[in-house]
């Protein structure tokens, strides 16, 4: 069995799924990207159990087969050749797969394409479509905060609540939690997922910088992407997700509104001469003045700023982690941002003072224990 193509648009095409494939898969097929031909069109898989990505390309082919094809010797190959068209001859017997190119001839040794796992199929949802825009930037909003602790897997994920009206991301990892919800995307119905952060990044990836319409469908156990020639698939995480409303302080008193850019500036200079462990900052407020300080006793090092702002509420002094608050004052776009307090002991709440239209982002930080508290 034979077909030609294009080295640089499948060189591409692979690319884009390569992030499924691990180096030390549970399944050794797995270290493959399973090629099926059909009708002209060279069908591309690659999975890890939990994720699976397809996407697709045409071909000059007059017959079909599949073949499981060693992903990395195989990418390697395709970087290193001039664009140009190649020919893959599979045999199907032996599982060899020779490329010819104008600059000479590959063997490598295939497995046998019935081994690799079989992709689920989706049965009985309502898709729900999306603008990859979207998509992205709900991603891109939350994707940070999730956590990396596996003996919490819940918030390995990002929560995604569908409603007839408007769709909710939520990532939290116990020290912070990201609220991310847009109004201009409407579900039809309820539900909710937990995919996990894999899937994501992966999607963030393979998303198009061009205007495309996403079209998302689920089942009790998993999600479905799907968007010009590419298909992601994956597992949700079975889980029940932390009841993460109730940890949002509803009554908040002091609101502070600031230059994001600046407070971001002066965060991450004195972040320098913070704890290397704690990475505290203290914020004090006052009048229409913020100081932002930090010290490291065991180095005497110490440093603090003042800022302009506008503060209104009670004099306070309230601790955060200089690396949450970097993090997500970098995730804000608006030019000013609102930070709501209650008590030194109780989380912040950051946000956009000027929100975009149809989105509503709101970041929680926990407060660090400031020394001087009883």
């Amino acid at each position: 069995m034979k077909f030609i193509v294009s080295s640089s648009a499948l060189l591409k095409q692979l690319q884009s799924i390569n992030g499924v494939v691990t180096n030390n898969p549970v399944v050794p097929i797995l270290e493959n990207f399973l090629f099926e031909i059909e009708d002209g069109k060279l069908t591309i898989t690659a999975s890890d159990l939990e994720t699976s990505m397809i996407t697709e390309l045409p071909v000059e082919a007059r017959e079909s087969g599949r073949i499981a094809a060693p992903a990395r010797i195989l990418l390697d190959t395709l970087k290193n050749l001039p664009d140009q068209p190649v020919t893959f001859t599979l045999d199907e017997e032996t599982y060899t797969i020779e490329i010819s190119s104008s600059n000479g001839r590959y063997k490598l040794a295939g497995e046998n394409a019935t081994d690799f796992p079989r992709v689920p199929v989706v049965k009985g949802s309502a898709p729900i479509e999306m603008p990859s825009s979207s998509l992205s930037r709900a991603i891109n909003k939350t994707i940070f905060a999730v956590s990396t602790d596996e003996l919490r897997p819940a918030m390995t994920g990002i929560l995604v609540q569908l409603a007839d009206n408007q769709v909710t991301f939520v990532a939290t990892d116990g020290h912070r939690l990201l609220r991310y919800r847009r109004s201009d995307v409407g579900a039809g119905q309820t539900a909710n997922l937990i995919i996990p952060r894999k899937a994501f990044n992966l999607l963030k990836s393979a998303l198009p910088s061009e205007a495309t319409t996403v079209r998302v469908e689920f089942n009790n156990s998993n999600a479905f992407f799907s968007f010009n020639q590419m298909r992601l698939v994956c597992r949700l995480i079975d889980e029940r997700y932390p009841d993460y409303e109730n940890v949002i302080p509803v009554s908040n008193p002091n609101k502070l509104i600031i230059s994001r850019a600046d407070f971001l500036n002066s965060v991450k200079r004195i972040s320098i001469y913070s704890n290397k462990t704690t990475h505290q900052v203290r914020l004090r407020l006052a009048g229409s003045e913020l100081t932002i300080s930090a010290e490291d006793l065991d180095f005497s090092n110490e440093a603090n700023e003042k800022l302009p702002c506008q503060y209104d509420g009670e004099d306070m002094e309230i601790g955060f982690n200089a690396r949450f608050l970097a993090e997500m004052l970098s995730n804000i776009d608006s030019e000013e941002i609102t930070l709501e307090l209650s008590t030194p002991n109780r989380a912040g709440l950051l946000m956009p003072t000027t929100p975009d239209d149809n989105e509503s982002i709101l970041m929680l930080v926990m407060p660090v224990m400031l020394n001087n508290y009883v």
